[in-house]
């Protein structure tokens, strides 16, 4: 991580613990908003905002997803960052799929922050969004990236479907909020802990939220409020594509895997058929970039398996 705008050793997954040991993630730097409105500094405008993200990433493709639903690709360019978290963490480069950084010309992510912040303590994560015009970070914190992206372009963006309709907040915000610690960030803190009861109280929220979304899926419904996309399958989406070809078996989240799941198996084929969906999943970019952890993987031997032509992938 940086502390004071300097590069503080070599990157760790695990920055921060609680008293038991258990993984605690940092919270985003910069929380500003775009606009359609004129309410905020950054105003919605065609090719004035550029998203840094990583493809291994699942709050990245977050904001990836978001950007393809809502029709913002010609609008908000984007740089993919190489899928392997070297000793400086995320690089810019020539792995297939990544890039340079074609606007601030940084070597890694990291370079991105101190530019706007030279004094900048944390981590230096994905996704950023960027603004051309002011050169700095609108934000780093993919659930209001999300919403900015949905709401925030007004009619510049694709208004024919609504990620955060207002007659769903309320169930929307009530799942959201067991989805996050319980699954979303429950895989890494399974992963990333450092003592056998954190991982276990993790271990035990992971599979007691499947379970209990597997029994949501029961009535038949498409997506999890319903017949309707919402911001809230997105956020499963990104976890379930990466849970057996990383959280399964480098994570220790082995009790299930998501295609012993009859239902959430069918819901995740379900959201890869959605238009613009699955052209944001990298399988390659995901096992190159978790498998790559040394902390977890010292030898950095990428899996073969698993098979997942079932979802076409």
């Amino acid at each position: 991580m940086l502390v004071e705008g300097k590069w503080s050793s070599d990157w760790h997954p695990v920055q921060s613990t609680d008293k038991q040991g258990g993984f605690v993630r940092q919270t985003s730097g910069f929380r500003d908003f775009i606009s359609s409105d004129g309410s905020t500094e950054f105003a919605a405008e065609a090719d004035r905002y550029h998203l840094y993200v990583a493809l291994i990433c699942p709050w990245a493709s977050r904001a990836l997803i978001a950007r393809k639903l809502k029709g913002l690709e010609s609008l908000i360019s984007v740089t993919v960052v190489e899928p392997q978290l070297g000793a400086q963490g995320w690089r810019f480069g020539n792995f297939p799929g990544a890039q340079q950084d074609p606007l601030n010309h940084a070597q890694y992510l990291h370079e991105i922050y101190t530019r706007v912040a030279p004094d900048y303590t944390g981590r230096a994560t994905v996704p950023v969004l960027w603004d051309k015009k002011t050169g700095t970070i609108v934000s780093n914190e993919s659930a209001d990236i999300v919403r900015m992206f949905n709401s925030g372009f007004g009619d510049l963006a694709d208004n024919r479907i609504d990620l955060y309709p207002a007659a769903l907040r309320p169930e929307i915000d009530a799942l959201n909020e067991s989805l996050y610690p319980r699954l979303n960030n429950g895989v890494y803190r399974a992963g990333f802990a450092t003592t056998s009861i954190s991982y276990q109280q993790a271990f035990n929220d992971v599979f007691s939220q499947l379970d209990e979304l597997e029994a949501l899926l029961s009535d038949g419904r498409t997506f999890l409020l319903g017949e309707r996309l919402t911001e809230t399958d997105i956020r499963l989406f990104v976890t379930l594509i990466r849970f057996d070809v990383a959280y399964h078996g480098l994570f220790k989240c082995n009790l299930r895997r998501i295609r012993d799941y009859t239902l959430l198996n069918r819901y995740l084929k379900s959201m890869l058929s959605v238009s613009g969906v699955r052209e944001t999943v990298s399988i390659d970019h995901i096992k190159q970039g978790y498998y790559s952890i040394k902390a977890l993987n010292p030898n950095g031997i990428v899996p073969a398996g698993p098979d997942l032509s079932e979802y076409g992938l």
